[in-house]
């Protein structure tokens, strides 16, 4: 099954894996509650999931096949691949991840290794995840404040914008810091920054 919002991108996809003798396209979707439903009807080997889907997203949508079918094999197959994205959509369940840059041997390499039962992950960014040895994911609102800590904001400035308790966003950097393993707020915008949880603009 393919689950991605963008129809050239489908149809292109499931014309190229037709190709293949072994692999046929039994359902599409194009936003998470779809995929969930086709999910349920189709019962497909495995689901090639992009992470950018309006509504819920395709961690999200990953998290809801796995809660109905332990069992589900879901490829997440994206544009980007920020490092605390691949850990929280591997944290989800999801048995690989591709970009959509991959040649077509490693997407059919990818795509028989999930349906096989095993993991797929590039060499490049397994190592890369490796090497970062995160512990806990960053949470939504920790990532809005790292974003705002980018951007030089005080923490009384950063309780004003979200609507929080100073205390608050001290208690949210405070566990910021130590999840990135850094000392100040120089280090934690630096190490953010590099994981790609912080995006910077140009």
């Amino acid at each position: 099954m393919l689950v991605d919002d963008h129809f050239v991108v489908r149809s292109g996809l499931a014309a190229s894996l037709e190709l293949e003798d072994d692999i046929e396209v039994v359902a599409e979707a194009d936003q998470g509650e779809d995929a969930v439903k086709l999910y349920r009807r189709r019962s497909p080997d495995v689901v090639m999931m992009d992470l950018q889907l309006p509504g819920r997203n395709g961690i999200e949508v990953t998290r809801d096949l796995l809660e109905i079918d332990p069992e589900a094999r879901v490829l997440i197959f994206s544009t980007f691949a920020r490092d605390d994205e691949v850990q929280a959509a591997l944290a989800a369940g999801a048995a690989g991840y591709l970009q959509k840059s991959a040649g077509r041997e490693d997407l059919m390499a990818a795509l028989r290794t999930v349906a096989d039962g095993g993991s797929f992950l590039p060499a490049d960014l397994a190592g890369r995840l490796k090497s970062l040895q995160q512990g806990p994911a960053i949470t939504p609102r920790e990532r809005e404040i790292l974003a705002l800590i980018a951007q030089g904001r005080a923490n009384k400035e950063i309780a004003a914008e979200l609507g929080n308790a100073e205390d608050t966003v001290k208690r949210h950097i405070s566990n910021i810091l130590e999840k990135l393993d850094v000392s100040d707020r120089a280090q934690a915008t630096a190490e953010a920054i590099r994981r790609g949880i912080v995006k910077v603009d140009g």
